[in-house]
């Protein structure tokens, strides 16, 4: 298959593309599961076009707990068919969607009682075993195991002695969740999707009643866009219920956000070779081994304030610190917190004002002719939304449409990675590159590799490691920009890397290199790179200082003070 990219000429082709002739299919929002409706629209042979009015994954999709799972907690809750659902997902990205991007992750989950909860935890988890071999897609990830309590300090140092009795370990899978929505786009545009970024509807085209395509307006170059389709998927995520009112159309659900956080900690704060899965009096806290670093989350707290920039408390991050404490040996202190993040979850409302209790599942509706809506949901299981909107939005094309085919589809990267990662030696002396070093590109690019390789063999002076950030080449900064949609220096910072969250100082001090490499590809002059660096300045203590802050409304006052690159008006 051959390779997409989304450079700055090819986001201004496909919004001229767009805007020329009537497409079958237009997804407004491009977190997953717009990237996934609007690849599985390509996929069927539609013409299809795809708007974010950010960046691609700017919201819920980049914010996540960087999980592949089946929901282990809902089994708890009797929810079989989700977890059922989300368990066959897990083994297909794991083995043939995205080998390159998901791969296995082991947790321990600490026994306090004896007797029982070894009986009651160890249940659930063989019948988590039993659903994912019965979805026929187990391959690839070790069955749990039962271990003592000498035997689960053996793989977890960290411990206290007193906070177990015994564990059970099983496994998930994990991915970078922005990472593989900026995949999803790319293989639907090579496809033949048009995908445009920084791109936001300002209202919908009507005839009669029906909804007819959307005008657009283009942040980055200016001008506005009339774009028809015969179908229009609203796939906005948390912002659901803002898109609908363009309609003027009362929506058949609403969509409630519920924020997570989570806090990033350098490895070596935590000495343990396996993730940990902690109970709470409210939900279940995660421990996530992430590279060199660890992942710990999450909260679940209904929020109503700014959607775009969720602020993480003070209180917020004790209640993560105070959680996860009781079971370290050596507890954590804010100092070892290197990243913040807040994510909002799209809830679909219910019955119960507990966002805890609010549906986890998806919806489809067809609110008005031509204008179908999807929400809710769980990222494992967003090919499963995206084949239900399209499988909606066909019934209003005047033809016949073939049947899903994206579970044979990998996404750009996968084919031939297997092949690459068995001769990464050799790719490493070839390029003079340390094998670990080439281990961890394959890990973000898969067999696209080669294409990042392919800047360095031009530029080796791109072949150096970012300053502060040694993990990153000065190479992926340029193939962010050139190939991934990259339109700013928080893109890169904060999506297409994880400077951002994995660094003390935020990124604040590669942010400077990282616009002067990304300045040729955007055309940026002086003026630019000065005002990128400082936004993003502005950005990183805007961030520290909401995490200062006793509650959501003086930490989300505290967020606004930096505004967006590119603000987007009320409309």
């Amino acid at each position: 298959m051959r390779t997409a990219a989304l450079g700055p000429a090819e986001r201004a082709e496909a919004l001229a593309r767009m805007s020329e002739r009537e497409l079958d299919i237009l997804v407004v929002g491009g977190g997953v599961v717009g990237a996934g409706t609007v690849l599985d629209a390509a996929t069927r042979g539609l013409s299809t076009g795809i708007v974010e009015a950010r960046d691609w994954a700017s919201g819920t999709s980049s914010r996540s707990s960087k999980l592949i799972h089946g929901g282990l907690r809902y089994l708890e809750m009797l929810d079989f068919t989700l977890v059922r659902e989300a368990l066959k997902e897990r083994g297909l990205l794991l083995q043939r969607i995205a080998p390159h991007l998901v791969r296995p992750v082991p947790f321990l989950y600490p026994l306090r009682h004896r007797g029982w909860e070894r009986l009651y935890a160890g249940s659930g988890v063989a019948l988590y075993d039993v659903l994912a071999t019965a979805s026929g897609r187990s391959r690839g990830l070790p069955h749990h195991r039962h271990l003592t309590r000498r035997q689960a300090l053996r793989v977890a140092p960290a411990l206290r002695k007193d906070a177990l009795v015994g564990a059970l370990q099983y496994y998930d899978a994990q991915m970078d969740d922005a990472r593989y929505v900026a995949a999803l786009v790319r293989t639907a545009a090579a496809y033949g999707a048009h995908a445009a970024n920084r791109a936001r509807v300002v209202g919908f085209l009507r005839e009669g009643e029906r909804v007819v395509g959307a005008r657009v307006e283009d942040l980055e170059q200016g001008g506005e866009y009339e774009i028809r389709a015969k179908q229009v998927v609203n796939a906005t995520g948390v912002w659901t219920d803002d898109t609908q009112r363009l309609t003027a159309e009362r929506g058949q659900f609403h969509v409630r956000a519920s924020k997570g956080i989570h806090l990033v900690v350098p490895r070596d704060r935590i000495h343990s070779t396996t993730g940990l899965i902690l109970r709470t009096e409210k939900s279940v806290l995660f421990v996530i081994p992430w590279g060199r670093h660890w992942i710990i989350g999450t909260t679940d707290t209904g929020w109503d304030l700014d959607k775009a920039h969720p602020a993480a408390s003070s209180a917020d991050i004790d209640y993560l610190l105070d959680h996860v404490n009781s079971v370290l040996a050596v507890p954590l202190t804010r100092d070892d917190v290197e990243g913040v993040y807040a994510g909002l979850r799209p809830l679909l409302a219910g019955e119960s004002d507990a966002t805890s209790k609010l549906s986890r599942e998806h919806t489809v509706a067809h609110p008005v002719p031509g204008l179908v809506v999807v929400a809710g949901g769980k990222y494992t299981t967003y090919r499963v939304m995206a084949k239900d909107a399209v499988d909606e939005a066909v019934h209003g094309l005047d033809h016949r449409v073939a049947e899903c085919t994206t579970e044979e589809v990998p996404l750009v990267g996968a084919e031939g990675y297997h092949a690459m990662w068995n001769a990464r030696a050799r790719i490493a002396a070839r390029t003079g590159l340390h094998v670990a070093r080439v281990e961890h590109l394959l890990g973000r690019y898969g067999s696209l590799t080669d294409e990042v390789l392919e800047l360095v063999a031009a530029d080796p002076s791109l072949g150096e490691p970012l300053p502060c950030a040694d993990d990153y080449l000065r190479a992926e900064v340029v193939y962010a920009c050139t190939h991934e949609g990259a339109r700013h220096l928080d893109d890169v910072l904060t999506r297409r890397t994880r400077i951002s969250i994995e660094t003390f100082d935020r990124g604040t001090r590669s942010a400077r290199e990282c616009a002067e490499l990304m300045a040729p590809v955007l055309g940026w002059d002086a003026g630019q790179i000065d005002r990128e660096v400082e936004h993003y300045h502005k950005r990183v203590e805007a961030e520290r200082e909401s995490q200062r802050q006793p509650d959501d409304q003086t930490a989300d006052a505290a967020r606004l003070g930096a505004p967006d690159i590119v603000p987007l008006q009320p409309l």
